[in-house]
């Protein structure tokens, strides 16, 4: 990308932004005007008015369990239009793995479209910022499998469906560097054979890497981890000039090897830079020194990797990836000197039409841990106000009308006369028994807290999730650890009672001093639990790209929590409450 384009990109995006209320009622007018002869936006008597009041007044909040029956219609074949008023070019399939039950999702042209935009404006304020050469990159990218709905239409994760755009791939080689893998790597079947093809495509081209990337810091620490398990094939591999039997697929095997060449000098290179290091600490910067950054979605429930992928990065930059949700996109991160934990998302007012539900703590306890929330009515795009918190609700041109994310945000500021949002968490209660509200954040904190007791005996937590056990009277949390090696039953102990206790909602707290809940319990799980998940919702058709540790395992999760008991080889349960 020159100079110049950079500042047109970013020229475009300030005039977008300096009136996001103009844009924003534009924005409604041609969604509406697109899809209001729909049979869903008909029955709500819109008489073809498209201003953001009668919007509001007549067409109803929804979930995604209010238009499954209509999605679920189009999935079976129905041509007519039923959320679009143009036809959908695939359906996108979410991974499942928070609630445990994937969804289906409409995809079309304008969310491809606005893919591109988001992509080109967060690169050229990362360029602005770390400027790259002609290079490459290094991309952890996967697609998943893929299905032909009912009616024909491609199923697939909503990467999927973009990268298999070869019109947006040949846009993002014009916007972004070329990415070291060929396609046929991104299109494998099998993801370890594909990360494995990552890997050595990115030691191939090492000095050409300008930066790093997967959809998610778990992918990117996966594929690190990994790489400390299979790191001297590579090198042999680079050595001899012949691609590991290991990959089998004969597309993949074809592409790569045209990309192999016998280089004993590189190959001894890699083996004494990772010889000559301290617990691989630093090894990206080390395999690509010229790399500028690291990239990837690092919120929510993907802070938890932060730790481990520094330690990998090094004094590379960790720059956190744009705000969106199977569902389109929200934000762009214009921002990219912020670290992960303090990234904020500025909305793009014409991407789709937004609002924000006000999110209020009950009167006296504003200062409470409770996870009680007050709403009053959705307010718009520009009437947020810094500071307070709110749930995002969605219009789309993909047909999805006042849609209700679920996730919470707070309004950090304002760029130009569009806020800017810090992700907060996903709204949804994830552990309840009693009169205890706790969500995926209030789990990830408590982990995060007792995970501090693991630093002294040089312990990593690996991963971890919980549970309800309501098989007891009464019923307790339960939280599943995987450690990086085996810890002592003392301080194991000490976590378990530190988890308990760092639970503060006060339902929870109440309910544990009244004997409402039961003691706590933590189940360590052996080397490699985990894993056993991923490799399970892959064979599911679950992505790579889209993976994420469900925090919370339920009944929905059917053999997710079977994997996690068959593999416990620990448990505690915590003193905490005197108990």
């Amino acid at each position: 990308m020159t100079a110049f384009s950079i500042d047109s990109v970013i020229e475009e995006f300030e005039i977008l932004t300096k009136d996001a209320g103009r844009v924003q009622r534009e924005t409604l007018r041609k969604i509406l005007e697109q899809n209001g002869e729909t049979e869903y936006l008909q029955q709500f008597g819109l008489e073809g008015r498209t201003d953001p009041e009668t919007f509001k007044a007549r067409i109803p909040l929804v979930t995604h369990q209010d238009l499954e029956p209509y999605i679920q219609r189009i999935f079976d074949g129905e041509t007519s239009p039923v959320l679009t008023g143009k036809p959908l070019t695939a359906i996108t399939v979410s991974s499942g793995t928070a609630q445990g039950k994937r969804k289906f999702l409409p995809f079309n042209e304008e969310l491809l479209q606005t893919t591109v935009q988001i992509y080109r404006i967060s690169f050229a304020f990362r360029n602005r910022e770390y400027p790259i050469r002609n290079g490459k990159a290094l991309q952890f990218i996967y697609s998943s499998m893929e299905m032909k709905t009912n009616g024909g239409l491609p199923a697939a994760a909503a990467t999927t469906n973009i990268y298999r755009s070869k019109h947006f791939r040949r846009i993002m080689k014009d916007i972004q560097s070329q990415c070291c893998s060929p396609d046929e790597v991104i299109f494998c079947p099998h993801s370890d054979q594909s990360l494995y093809c990552h890997l050595l495509c990115g030691l191939i081209f090492s000095d050409e890497v300008q930066w790093v990337f997967a959809q998610f810091s778990h992918s990117l620490v996966n594929a690190f981890r990994t790489f400390e398990l299979v790191w001297e094939d590579l090198c042999h591999d680079i050595s001899h000039g012949v691609l590991s039997s290991r990959i089998t697929v004969p597309s993949v095997r074809a592409a790569v090897s045209k990309l192999l060449f016998p280089n004993p000098t590189l190959a001894d290179s890699i083996y004494k830079r990772c010889k000559g290091l301290s617990n691989w600490y630093g090894v990206i910067p080390e395999l690509f020194p010229n790399a500028k950054y690291v990239y990837g979605i690092m919120t929510g429930a993907m802070e938890p990797y932060l730790k481990k992928l520094r330690h990998y990065a090094g004094s590379l930059p960790l720059i956190c990836a744009d705000y969106g949700a199977s569902e389109g996109w929200v934000g762009a991160n214009v921002n990219p000197r912020l670290p992960p934990e303090l990234a904020t998302f500025t909305v793009l007012p014409n991407i789709a039409f937004f609002e924000f539900i006000p999110l209020l703590k009950p009167e006296g306890l504003q200062n409470s841990a409770s996870n009680d929330y007050i709403e009053s009515e959705p307010v718009g795009l520009t009437e947020v106000e810094v500071g307070k918190e709110y749930e995002v609700v969605v219009t789309s041109f993909a047909g999805l009308c006042r849609y209700r994310l679920g996730d919470i945000v707070k309004v950090v500021g304002f760029h130009n006369s569009t806020p800017e949002l810090r992700y907060v968490c996903r709204r949804n209660v994830v552990l309840s028994i009693n009169i205890d509200k706790n969500t995926e954040k209030d789990v990830m904190v408590a982990a995060e807290e007792a995970a501090k007791l693991l630093a002294a005996e040089k312990l990593e937590l690996v991963d971890f999730t919980s549970h309800i056990d309501g098989s007891t009277h009464p019923g307790h949390y339960v939280i599943f650890w995987e450690l990086s090696s085996d810890a002592g039953e003392e301080v194991l102990s000490s976590c378990c009672n530190c988890l308990d206790l760092a639970f503060v909602d006060g339902g929870y707290v109440t309910s544990r001093r009244a004997g409402g809940i039961g003691p706590l319990e933590l189940r360590i799980v052996g080397k490699g639990t985990f894993r056993k998940i991923l490799e399970h919702c892959m064979s599911l058709g679950t992505a790579m790209n889209q993976f994420k540790t469900p925090r919370f395992v339920g009944p929905s999760h059917g053999n997710i929590l079977q994997i996690l008991c068959d593999n416990v080889i620990k448990s505690y349960f915590s003193t905490a409450y005197g108990c």
